[in-house]
């Protein structure tokens, strides 16, 4: 890395013991914007909540002349405006996603990086072509292994300068359950330019950092993918030399809808004796949410709330419920989701490098007031 490049883009780091959140981290969390937690209530998030991360510009898009192409080990090469896209099959999918940093600003030590809380979430109805069309009428190669996304956003990180990239396996990408989705719209909408406009990549139950926006190019490729973004960016790593296993699919959450009404400055929740709803939202990449359960004493003690019933939507999110009867005191709300594979999420989060995955119960601080105030 040359000495300029080293000025502008730095390795990554680990925050020190009493360090602070720094400019540069604000300055990503001012573009980078998490899901306003009482709009977990809409079952569909509308666009302009849903959680936002972009590792470079927005880019200016003009649909007039955008075009996507599918090359590398395919007999027939496309090259596919938006309005050829549209003359596929269309597939609407309600998908989940999440920042797989979703936690990252909650670890000690915390890796410096956008400053995620739990936040770091939404869901959308994607409408587009499944990928496995575009790759059939393409024509694949047996000897293909990887697919490569590239996105029209470009940058440096870490001293690389890049387009942002990420890869599928060839299985994944021609799988039907789910299909990949190469979107157009979002909500019943063309895609706002914040999520990909015109043309973007949907891969259900997996962090967002595979759902390429901006999307360009797709190539097949006979050997696996090892750009910044696969091979370096996206591990579950200790040190800086351990090169990790990859970051793929959500692990389950849970997240309490606040209840009652919240202090200013420090989001600690306030309510009245006596019996408060509690609801939430929880999901999983893995398997379907199978139970979630609430505490209301630090999770010292646990109790089954009710699921939604299921309303075929396997990709998404999740409603449950649950009544609490307050009393006066200071008390601390969590939530945990279990997986029909049988993952639970953890009470104590093992530490990754990158932050990455880190699906701790949530901790709600609630203030009940006395019941003359």
């Amino acid at each position: 890395m040359s000495r300029l490049v080293s000025d502008v883009s730095g390795p990554a780091r680990l925050a020190g013991p009493e360090e602070g959140i720094s400019q540069e981290e604000l300055a990503l969390a001012a573009r980078n914007h998490g899901l306003p937690l009482e709009a977990l209530r809409y079952d569909v998030t509308p666009p302009g909540l849903h959680y936002v991360l972009t590792h470079y510009d927005i880019p200016y898009a003009d649909e007039s002349t955008w075009e996507l192409t599918v090359g590398g080990l395919v007999d027939r090469p496309l090259r596919l405006t938006p309005a050829d896209l549209r003359s596929f099959p269309a597939v609407t999918e309600r998908v989940t996603m999440e920042c797989a940093g979703n936690g990252r600003a909650l670890l000690t030590p915390r890796p410096v990086s956008q400053p995620w809380l739990v936040e770091a979430a939404g869901t959308a109805e994607w409408t587009g072509v499944p990928l496995r069309l575009l790759l059939a009428e393409a024509g694949v190669d047996p000897a293909g292994v990887d697919v490569v996304f590239t996105g029209a956003d470009h940058g440096i990180e870490r001293g690389v300068e890049q387009d942002y990239q990420r890869a599928l396996p060839l299985e994944t990408a021609t799988g039907r359950d789910p299909d990949v989705l190469v979107a157009y719209a979002m909500n019943g909408a063309p895609l706002p330019p914040q999520h990909g406009y015109p043309v973007r990549l949907v891969v259900p139950g997996w962090y967002g950092m595979a759902h390429v926006k901006w999307l360009r190019d797709i190539t097949v490729t006979d050997t696996a993918f090892t750009g910044f973004q696969q091979a370096v960016a996206y591990r579950l790593r200790q040190d800086a030399d351990d090169p990790g296993e990859p970051v793929t699919r959500i692990a389950p959450r849970a997240l309490l809808i606040p209840p009652g009404f919240p202090d200013f400055m420090s989001r600690s929740r306030v309510v009245r004796p006596g019996v408060v709803p509690l609801e939430g939202r929880a999901w999983s990449g893995r398997a379907p949410v199978t139970s979630v359960e609430v505490s209301w004493d630090e999770g010292h003690s646990w109790h089954e709330a009710e699921l939604a019933p299921d309303a075929g939507h396997g990709w998404a999110w999740r409603h449950w419920h649950l009544d609490w009867t307050a009393v006066p005191g200071s008390h601390v709300l969590s939530a945990r989701a279990t997986d029909a594979e049988g993952h639970v999420q953890p009470l104590q989060q093992p530490w990754n490098r990158g932050g990455f995955a880190n699906n701790l119960v949530q901790r709600v601080p609630v203030v009940c007031l006395d019941a003359s105030v």
